[in-house]
């Protein structure tokens, strides 16, 4: 059975955007002076949110308006359909809020930031592995 074109273009569309995070998630945390480590945190959990919202929408699941990673994890199906588990997702959920704007929150570590982009990659290969071939680009 064939996804229907529309979906596979809204699919790629969240593919697209997800990869852009990785690669800046990425490409900053190879600097060595100067690295925004909340930055990096911001974009390794942006580029897993897409990834999930993507994964949904090929499923032409419904999901809420959320940066929470638990809520996607859970709609999609967890670990018994991603292989993907609540503590994977579960560091990353407070980089949305607190790596974005200013308040009274921990500091960001380069150990940190090193730990999201691993979990933005885990997640990453676990949702390109059931996203159709059309969807994910060159």
């Amino acid at each position: 059975m064939s996804e229907p074109p529309e979906i596979l273009r809204k699919v790629r569309q969240w593919v697209e955007k997800a990869g852009h995070d990785f690669t800046t998630s990425e490409y900053l945390a190879a600097l060595r002076e100067g690295c925004p480590f909340d930055i990096i945190c911001f974009h390794a959990q942006q580029c897993a949110e897409k990834y999930l919202k993507g994964f949904l929408t090929s499923r032409s699941a419904d999901f809420p308006k959320t940066h929470d990673l638990v809520v996607l994890l859970n709609l999609a199906g967890g670990a018994k359909t991603l292989g993907v588990v609540l503590l994977d997702v579960e560091p990353l959920n407070r980089y949305p809020i607190e790596a974005r704007y200013p308040g009274d929150w921990d500091s960001f570590t380069r150990e940190e930031a090193e730990e999201a982009v691993r979990l933005a990659r885990k997640i990453r290969e676990a949702v390109r592995r059931h996203l159709p071939p059309a969807t994910l680009g060159g």
